[in-house]
């Protein structure tokens, strides 16, 4: 008997980490592994959502030689001197359809051969797994999960700052000193870069250098902290943080057209200085701790900022669910914790104390919870009503007797009775009426009054109805399209499926003696009965290619009523008629309608006949059906009206019980069970998982003790608490260590995201902890306080470079004693703002839509294909901040992506700072930067005809400082010879620009 195995999820990478580690491919296999070969096992095994390289159905791996040597379900992966009887070599040939890897694209035959060749030799594999750094218990005095006790600053004479005291401290211990302050040049660029990633200008650097005030630094860090650029400029960085992007990623990249939402909340939020433990809440609870401030909720789209894999969501949903939430759970405890928790998916995690059962206990947190398109308002008093009368929309749906038999919806239904009964509307038809048909149509009026129209039926026509009122005034009029049994269907349209488009309708009158008729403007129309998309509203948009439609209630009897702006005075005499303009094709004309005519104006409701029928009988001889028609219908049309009359909602992509698999549910999900997963394998389902966090930390319960009954919003607001509480060493300690990080060039714990052992131990402990503890209760979470002590500490005033012969570069070369400070080369964003600036067309507009920086047309599936080089830059939009252009997640720009713009399908802790040829070629020939250069020259040129003083006016503006006698004399030559567009090419490319000392 032969059993199948399926393999999935092996990819092809897994397979080339084997080559380069065996039969002595490369000279210096570990370098290159660590170098080459695992920053990338890491990156391309979270795109595919699987938290080790290569991992198998059936428990394989292959990210050690205990993987494979132990194998999976089915036993040893390889047998080393046999490759005809190894797994592997069986499953890269794809001699079987169950034993086919990668899955997706075979290997070549050379591939092949040098597996076999490989496996034949021996297999060897040098890979050995860190006894020593694997956790077999919690371990809890790992220094990230001790709690936080507030260390005492070491006594430095002539030191205010706490943050020298420790730097100092730990300086001396080494036996080096610090360097000497920067100058206010340097101090003003390094300190605009931090806080609002764009240069200073010259005329503002002129004005900071030349302040006699001994508190001019202080001051310039109030007002850079106070300005909404600071907010634009650390939104980028928590954007990076959680992996935020405009579209889905994935197989099906679409775009997310209402993302931008929660970027704009995040900026707003900093600008704010929102507290750290409330910026928690609300990104992952506030619908449930902010229920009265409808305007929060674009913060939960921080849930829904990461990829999302639409491809086959309907055909393995349970499947999805877990992977989905994956990105959920890494985000969350990445982002807010530094902790891998992920890493537990399949088995207890291996160098940290988090176990399985901790990370399907935060899976079960986020259990209830989807992505999708979530409405709010902005404005709370309008949020409250559209929550009051949806409540009451979804009573009438589902006949709810306790909403329906509350006082005040009883009391509106009497008032909605006494309104109708007591204005019972008289209606009137034309008199002396005229039918004309554009194309032809005959029309013959019934016994009722009714129109019948037959003849040729054409793709389109326009009917105009004339004739005589004896009203004194016009007030409405109302349209009833009505069966026959000679229309298809039996109508009331012409089309083959009895359907009907109107696309406008007009009304004129001819007043006695006029040469031309009076257009009436129609304000307002409703019907008792709209196709999907096809609104009667459309009938008074202007736009032929909308219309009116009934589809599919046809075959019966529909009225639309419309009423006009103002009361219209008709002079004796007068003709009146109405254009019925039917102008979408498709042969959807009317079929049989009838016209009439009212004075009376701002009607309550549109009532159709069979309501009509029950106010025209005496009320105390109405039966107990005929009451509760009109009670349901009364209230039905309140609802409607109020709902109605409500502002369009805004929406945010974000998180919502609402959807499911990029579908919207027309009632909230429940929470769903989520199961401890046996080594990761959805079809091997353990215990069911209970809502919570992780365990090591012991000041706090690893497990949520909720009703069994709370919705997935109690869960998400018991994850938060946990998180913001004052106990949680972790979320204290990351969180100044991130801002640490991006005004320095690296944290004091240089892994960011990884505070485990797998991470960097931080160069500074007492210090980071010293921080944490401040920021949580004396600066009580505000990040303007932290960045404030951060950047008027002399440890931030030092100069960066520093002499070949200094002490400190032998003792400490890579500066984890801040001796000096950090240089740092300008990100993507801020080379980009910087270059816009200096051309004089930076637009500080902020908020709104993403811009789409590129030329979007069909691919060949959902995915669009992008075309970033086509784009116009003369564009007004095109001189927005960078953080307001559209990151297509799958498809980056070449130009961001070249200056190190990270990938958002993974969650971007830093920067990083490559150097490479091709950043040269982007900076010299992308047409960002030659049209940009192009209007820099002009903008010089405007300024002054002299070239020297152009020329010199280019260095200031670019380099912040005044050309030397030799920089001017060089330049000059070179602007006259290639013009001042190519000079602005030199000095933007040059590292004095590009690097901020």
């Amino acid at each position: 008997m032969r059993v199948k195995i399926k393999i999935e999820s092996i990819g092809r990478l897994a397979i080339l980490i084997l080559l380069s580690l065996q039969s002595g491919l490369f000279a210096d296999n570990a370098k290159f592994f660590e170098s080459k070969v695992l920053p990338l096992l890491k990156s391309k095994c979270y795109k595919c959502h699987s938290h080790e390289s290569g991992k198998m159905k059936g428990g394989l791996t292959l990210d050690s030689r205990t993987g494979w040597e132990q194998g999976g379900s089915t036993g040893r992966a390889v047998i080393p001197g046999n490759a005809e009887k190894s797994l592997l070599i069986k499953s890269v040939r794809r001699l079987d359809e169950d034993l086919e890897m990668p899955p997706k694209k075979p290997l070549t035959d050379e591939e092949i051969q040098i597996l076999v060749k490989w496996v034949n030799d021996g297999a060897y594999d040098p890979r050995k797994v860190d006894e020593s750094k694997m956790v077999q218990a919690p371990d809890t005095e790992w220094w990230s999960l001790r709690p936080i006790k507030k260390p005492t600053v070491p006594k430095i004479a002539g030191v205010e700052n706490p943050i020298d005291a420790f730097v100092l401290a730990k300086l001396k211990e080494k036996g080096l000193k610090p360097s000497e302050q920067a100058d206010r040049r340097v101090l003003m660029r390094r300190l605009m870069d931090s806080l609002h990633g764009l240069p200073p200008t010259p005329e503002a650097l002129a004005k900071f250098i030349n302040d006699p005030d001994k508190n001019a630094y202080e001051k310039l860090v109030d007002s850079l902290l106070s300005s909404p650029r600071y907010g634009e400029r650390w939104a980028r960085h928590w954007l990076d943080t959680v992996h935020f992007a405009d579209s889905h990623g994935c197989e099906h990249d679409v775009f997310r057209p209402n993302a931008w939402p929660f970027r704009d909340y995040v900026i707003n939020s900093f600008n704010s200085d929102v507290s750290w433990s409330r910026f928690i809440k609300e990104q992952l609870a506030a619908d449930y701790f902010f229920p009265d401030e409808a305007q929060l909720t674009p913060a939960l789209g921080f849930i829904s900022a990461g990829p999302l894999e639409t491809s086959r969501a309907g055909t393995a949903p349970i499947t999805f669910d877990y992977l989905d939430r994956d990105d959920m759970v890494s985000q969350t405890m990445m982002a807010f914790n530094s902790t891998t928790a992920s890493c537990a998916r399949c088995h207890d995690h291996k160098f940290d104390p988090v176990s399985q059962e901790d990370y399907y206990a935060l899976q079960a947190v986020f259990a209830g919870v989807g992505k999708g398109e979530i409405e709010y308002d902005l404005d709370q008093k309008i949020a409250q009503k559209r929550s009051k009368w949806q409540r009451y929309s979804k009573a009438v749906k589902k006949n709810d007797p306790q909403v329906l038999n509350e006082p005040e919806v009883v009391a509106l239904v009497r008032q909605g009775k006494e309104k109708i009964e007591d204005n019972t509307y008289v209606w009137q038809q034309l008199q002396s009426t005229q039918y004309k048909s554009e194309h032809g149509q005959q029309f013959n009026v019934q016994e009722d009054g009714s129109i019948l129209v037959s003849g040729n039926t054409p793709e389109k026509d326009i009917y105009t109805i004339s004739g005589d009122l004896k009203f004194a005034r016009l007030g409405s009029f109302r349209l009833t399209v009505m069966p026959h049994a000679s229309l298809p269907k039996q109508g009331p349209g012409r089309c083959g499926n009895g359907n009907l488009h109107l696309s406008e309708i007009e009304l004129q009158v001819l007043e006695p003696g006029a040469s031309q008729s009076i257009s009436l403007k129609v304000h307002k129309a409703a019907a008792d009965w709209n196709q999907e998309g096809w609104h009667i509203n459309h009938t008074l948009d202007k736009k032929t290619e909308s219309a009116w439609g009934i589809f599919p209630k046809v075959g019966q009897q529909h009225s639309a009523v419309f009423e006009l702006e103002k009361p219209y005075i008709l002079k004796p005499g007068s003709k009146v008629s109405v254009v019925l303009k039917q102008l979408h094709g498709g042969s959807h004309v009317i079929g049989r309608f009838k016209l009439e005519f009212t004075e009376a104006f701002n009607m309550d409701f549109f009532l159709p006949q069979e309501i009509l029928a029950v106010i025209r009988t005496p009320e105390n001889t109405r039966n107990a059906q005929q009451k509760a028609v009109l009670n349901s219908y009364l209230f039905k049309g309140i609802v409607e009206k109020e709902l109605a009359q409500l502002p369009p909602t805004s929406k945010v992509y974000g998180a919502s019980s609402l959807w499911s698999h990029a579908k919207k549910m027309e009632e909230p999900i429940k929470p769903k069970i989520v199961h401890v997963l046996k080594r990761g394998d959805i079809d091997k389902p353990g215990k069911v998982a209970i809502p919570g966090a992780i365990s090591s930390l012991k000041n706090l319960p690893d497990r949520f003790e909720l009703d069994p009954n709370a919705n997935e919003a109690q869960r998400r607001a018991a994850l938060a608490d946990w998180l913001a509480h004052k106990d949680n060493p972790l979320t204290w300690r990351s969180i100044v260590n991130r801002v640490w990080h991006y005004h320095f060039g690296k944290g004091i714990c240089k892994s960011t995201n990884d505070f485990g052992r797998m991470g960097s131990e931080p160069s500074h402990p007492e210090l980071l902890d010293w921080l944490a503890v401040w920021f949580r209760d004396e600066a009580k979470g505000s990040l303007k306080e932290l960045h404030k002590l951060i950047v008027t500490s002399e440890t931030f005033k030092q100069i960066s470079k520093v002499d070949s012969s200094d002490k400190g570069i032998s003792v400490d070369q890579a500066n984890s004693l801040l001796y000096r400070m950090n240089q740092k080369r300008l990100d993507a964003e801020t080379f980009r703002d910087s270059v816009l600036q200096i051309s004089g067309r930076l637009d500080l507009t902020m908020g709104g839509p993403g811009i789409k920086q590129f030329v979007e047309r069909k691919g060949p599936q959902a995915t669009p294909s992008l075309n970033y080089y086509e784009y116009d830059w003369s564009k007004p939009e095109a001189a927005r901040r960078s953080v307001y252009r559209v990151v297509w997640r799958g498809i980056q720009d070449p130009f961001m992506e070249a200056l190190d713009f990270p990938d958002m399908a993974l969650l971007a802790s830093k920067r990083e700072n490559s150097v490479s040829p091709l950043q040269s070629l982007v900076l010299y020939n992308n047409k960002f930067v030659l049209y940009h250069c192009q209007v820099t020259a002009e903008r010089l040129k405007k300024e002054s005809n002299d070239l020297n003083q152009q020329v010199s006016r280019a260095v200031d503006l670019i380099w912040l400082r005044n050309p030397t006698q030799q920089e001017q004399s060089l330049f000059s030559q070179y602007a006259a010879k290639h013009g001042l567009e190519a000079l602005c090419r030199v000095l933007l490319n040059s590292n004095e620009f590009l690097m901020v000392d």
